[in-house]
């Protein structure tokens, strides 16, 4: 009985847990659904509280380092404490607000490039180890983003990669500590003026701010550089305007008025990307002490099953 118990105290033989989703898709400001399936063990466990987060991968920059992590972003206790008998099945069922802010991860049923998103489920036990699950979710645009996502392939540029970067955007109202960054190739039209194009989606419940940087080519006699543009859109605009038109008119005027942005800015530092500047100047640095920390980096990626698939190729 002593080596049981001991087992017991190493999770060998306890409670088991399994998160069940209604639907795995959801869209910011709603909600993702389901039930917290708990199957006792071999003896009485006393649980402390049963919490589900939202965790995805992250970039973060350091001096001279780059690396991605797992952040849990968002998170909710669905129980308080309580005691499951051995053997014991219960069922918890919760309602989990997803934020206006979550980045999405699929287009058009396609996974983006480079995003990953999982509900991980933890099962606190009094003086054993934490009981963990994880499942995979898939954050659909919502209508406003839908429409500018199409604009931009409409216009003939080409999706590239999409990924998450930790820190804030100066003079942007964030609630999260990183932001996303699609990234696609510039289309033919535009070639001779900008090489790519980042766009970013900070949304909230009345709209949605969209933030472009352009990665500029260089002239006959001057370097190139990287021009931003920041656009605010209502969520009742997704079906009044032309947004070809719109996000035609927005990559003009980006790329042409680069010397007021850039002193509104500050200039833009490079941090290690290949890619050059990143969001430079306009990124102001973040406390690494915010709400959810940073795990391995390949943790989650471990955890899911499964490609990804891709949204457009990569180069």
């Amino acid at each position: 009985m002593v080596f049981k118990k001991m087992l017991s105290a190493f999770g060998v033989g306890g409670p088991s847990v399994d998160t069940v989703l209604t639907n795995p898709n959801t869209r910011p400001g709603l909600t993702l659904d389901g039930q917290v399936n708990l199957v006792g063990g071999d003896a009485e466990a006393a649980i402390e509280q049963v919490v589900i987060g939202l965790v995805t991968r992250v970039e973060v920059e350091g001096h001279d380092t780059e690396y991605a992590g797992t952040m849990e972003f968002h998170r909710m206790a669905v129980s308080g404490s309580l005691v499951l008998a051995p053997k014991q099945q219960l069922s918890i069922p919760f309602q989990l607000p997803v934020p206006w802010e979550t980045p999405i991860t699929d287009v058009y049923g396609q996974r983006l490039h480079g995003m990953t998103m999982g509900l991980r489920t933890e099962l606190a036990i009094a003086r054993a180890v934490d009981k963990s699950d994880l499942d995979q979710v898939a954050v659909h645009p919502l209508p406003v983003h839908e429409r500018i996502l199409e604009a931009f392939q409409r216009l003939g540029f080409r999706f590239k990669h999409a990924d998450l970067e930790r820190g804030h955007i100066r003079g942007v109202q964030q609630t999260l500590p990183f932001y996303q960054e699609i990234e696609f190739f510039a289309s033919p039209q535009y070639a001779s003026t900008i090489r790519e194009v980042e766009l970013t989606f900070v949304t909230s419940q009345r709209g949605v701010e969209v933030i472009l940087e352009c990665d500029k080519r260089g002239g006959f006699l001057s370097a190139g550089h990287d021009a931003f543009g920041r656009y605010q859109v209502a969520h009742t605009d997704a079906d009044r305007v032309d947004w070809a038109q719109v996000v035609d008119g927005w990559l003009r005027e980006t790329t042409s008025r680069y010397g007021s942005l850039r002193s509104q800015y500050g200039p833009s530092h490079g941090h290690g990307h290949s890619r050059g500047h990143g969001m430079g100047g306009m990124v102001a640095g973040a406390a690494l002490g915010v709400a959810g920390g940073m795990i391995a980096g390949e943790m989650i990626e471990d955890a899911f099953e499964g490609d990804f698939g891709d949204f457009g190729g990569d180069e």
